[in-house]
């Protein structure tokens, strides 16, 4: 019964900000050429359905993101895991990365664009940056949160660091006889 009534509410949201933003417009409180009503900018979408190079941008752009993130995440990985498994390099590295974490992408369009001019590469950079940051938090949180009594144990069979990361990524079903 929630998921609906949640469904219905969304609904509800959705098109009272689409009447607003018809509203507005039309009764001279915003200027149109600053905000479109809600039913033009309804034409227009539907008019670019229709043309190929609407669908083209749209899987470069989804393209883009995707390889953005798969970067982000390689790097981040990688990096995550050589930072979280060294404690020297743990409390060396935790200034700068708190210092820029909280740095917006959007606060860094205007260098990027700078620096790059309006490229593709310079929208994947964005990409990059703002997926990296929340992939290597959460890889450093994973390896800081690894059970010290399953590191030990690790240790008391010499396995090494590598080899343990791998054994423990592996599950291995349960046997009942």
């Amino acid at each position: 019964m929630t998921r609906g009534r949640d469904a219905l509410l969304g609904a509800a949201g959705l098109g009272a900000v689409a009447g607003l933003v018809e509203i507005l417009p039309r009764s001279g409180l915003v200027d149109g050429r600053y905000l479109a009503p809600a039913s033009a900018m309804g034409r227009v979408l539907l008019d670019r359905l229709g043309q190929g190079e609407f669908w083209i941008a749209l899987g470069d752009t989804l393209r883009g993101s995707a390889l953005g993130l798969a970067l982000a995440m390689a790097a981040g990985i990688v990096v995550g895991v050589v930072i979280g498994m060294v404690p020297f390099l743990r409390s060396l590295t935790a200034s700068t990365i708190e210092f820029l974490r909280p740095i917006p992408s959007v606060a860094l369009i205007p260098l990027v664009v700078l620096l790059y001019g309006t490229r593709p590469q310079s929208a994947l950079i964005l990409v990059v940056y703002a997926s990296f940051w929340q992939v290597l938090i959460q890889v450093l949180y994973g390896v800081a949160d690894v059970d010290p009594i399953v590191r030990d144990t690790a240790r008391s069979y010499r396995f090494s660091r590598w080899a343990f990361s791998a054994r423990s990524s592996r599950r291995r079903p349960c046997r009942t006889s």
